[in-house]
């Protein structure tokens, strides 16, 4: 037998060596420190100001809400001093809002303070919007303990008086940060009805300065404001008296629906109600992202979808974040299915507390009504001749007169078919239709005879004569022909201009 070459080994083990450096190489890039990032985004906020482009300050604010999660006391000091290397003013007014370090925290600081590099030039101070930048990461931070909630809102009214006093435009998408941060801090300490003057007052400078975003935040600031006390009436003159910019983001706009649709469902108008909770949860963000927002919005949209006399779709309540928080209204939508009345009454009174939470228990106890005209609708269908007193019992009504109110008005409304018989007590239900019946037969034959019609009708607007293109290009041909015996008897002298046709 012949001998047989064999292939070197090195080959196979150089390109499993090739692999696993490429693979090393694709290792994902840890995350920078929040400390580095805050320096990384007041570096764009100056950038911004001096380029005067708006979308390196937007970019910043994206940030936002996942470096909240991320900051301390520790972090905010250590960023506090290593963008401020000289002793300032204020330096010390922002150090002197924080409050004071755990153990823990400080000797976390103390191992992660280190001596600058060598080579590495010093960041100067920061303008006045990287200051505004850093009050606002205090501001959230003193919002996440309930012992720090007055020192928030001082330094919320500071903020404010800081900022109206500086007047820079460059501060503007920062400020509509600002005003969120201030609200929040006036509802958590529970003095949100103070805070409305300042906010009408903002309102009306940043319309005349035509600053949308910050326009945008204090009409949503104002609408919720107004909700929260329940004055809908004050927040309706203001829907009507001032108009929404239509550049603002996609957030803002999705609270203004969401207050839309509250205002409007107080108002019984279920129809702009159940049109503006849609925008805001189409435009609303991801549901992994604002998992709050979506389940209050999804609330509402289902209360307003019963008032209407609609059943939400059932997968709806399968969705991963709504399934925990649906489950009262899953309750009520199959009390309001089923027509029990004694099931929505125990199902009320189990979740009274959660829907008065809410805000939707006025809205729930709304849908008595609703459930009344399903139970009747099911005793129609179900019997030809019934009793009002056994529809007293069947859906737990007071009195024999509340039933026949009831009857009536269903009647009246088309609800059901039927008439009461008031001396003899009882309600007769109009024969229900089968499905078969010369009537039925009549309606089939005249839509088979319309789309019959219809059908003949295409066909005939499809045909065409047969080699009708063909007496167009004679037609062309002939065009071609007499222009150019015209340009032949022109030019040989033959035919005057005066002679000629109009056409030509």
């Amino acid at each position: 037998m012949a001998d047989v070459e064999m292939k070197p080994a090195d080959s196979k083990s150089k390109t499993g060596d090739t692999k696993g450096s490429e693979k090393k190489e694709e290792a994902p890039k840890p995350k920078p420190s929040p400390v580095s990032e805050i320096k990384s985004n007041i570096a764009l906020i100056e950038r911004a100001v001096s380029t005067l482009e708006p979308r390196f300050t937007h970019r910043v604010l994206r940030t936002l809400t996942a470096l909240r999660k991320r900051i301390d006391s520790t972090v905010l000091r250590n960023a506090i001093e290593g963008v401020y290397i000289k002793d300032t003013p204020e330096k010390k007014t922002l150090l002197s809002w924080i409050p004071e370090a755990s153990a823990n925290e400080q000797a976390m600081e103390i191992d992660s303070t280190s001596a600058p590099a060598k080579g590495v030039a010093q960041p100067s101070e920061p303008v006045a919007e990287g200051e505004i930048y850093l009050r606002l990461l205090i501001l959230h931070h003193l919002q996440t303990s309930p012992e720090t909630y007055p020192e928030a809102i001082k330094l919320a009214h500071e903020t404010v008086e800081k900022m109206q006093k500086l007047n820079r435009r460059s501060m503007d998408p920062i400020a509509a940060k600002i005003w969120f941060a201030v609200e929040r801090a006036y509802e958590l300490g529970g003095e949100l009805a103070e805070v409305r003057p300042l906010f009408l007052a903002a309102q009306r400078t940043a319309s005349l300065r035509h600053d949308d975003e910050t326009q945008a935040s204090l009409i949503n600031r104002l609408l919720r404001n107004y909700v929260h006390y329940s004055l809908y009436d004050q927040a309706d003159k203001l829907v009507s008296k001032t108009t929404f910019p239509t550049s603002a983001s996609n957030p803002q706009f999705a609270r203004y629906h969401y207050y839309l649709g509250r205002i409007k469902a107080v108002q019984l108008n279920y129809s702009e109600a159940h049109t503006n909770l849609q925008h805001a949860i189409r435009r609303a963000p991801p549901a992994k992202t604002a998992p709050g927002f979506y389940q209050a919005v999804h609330k509402f949209f289902i209360v307003v979808e019963l008032l209407m006399g609609e059943i939400p779709e059932r997968g709806l309540f399968r969705h991963p974040v709504l399934e925990k928080a649906l489950s009262a209204y899953f309750e009520i939508v199959k009390a309001v299915r089923t027509g029990s009345l004694s099931q929505f009454q125990t199902t009320l009174t189990k979740h009274a507390a959660q829907f008065e939470a809410d805000k939707t228990y006025t809205l729930i106890v709304r849908l008595r009504q609703n459930v009344i005209k399903t139970g009747i609708r099911r005793l129609s269908l179900s019997y030809s001749r019934i009793s009002l007193r056994d529809i007293c019992v069947k859906l737990h009504l007071d009195s024999e007169e509340d039933a026949e109110y009831i009857v009536g008005k269903a009647i009246r409304d088309g609800v059901i078919e039927g008439r009461i018989v008031h001396e003899k007590g009882w309600m007769e239900c109009g024969t229900q239709k089968g499905g078969y019946g010369p009537e039925v037969s009549d309606v089939f034959s005249r839509r088979i005879g319309f789309c019959l019609e219809l059908h003949n009708e295409s066909i005939k607007a499809m045909r065409y004569p047969l080699n009708a293109h063909r007496k167009e290009l004679a037609a062309a041909e002939g065009a071609r022909e007499r222009e150019k015996e015209l340009a032949k008897g022109i030019q040989d002298g033959e035919i005057d201009e005066d002679d000629m046709s109009p056409d030509f």
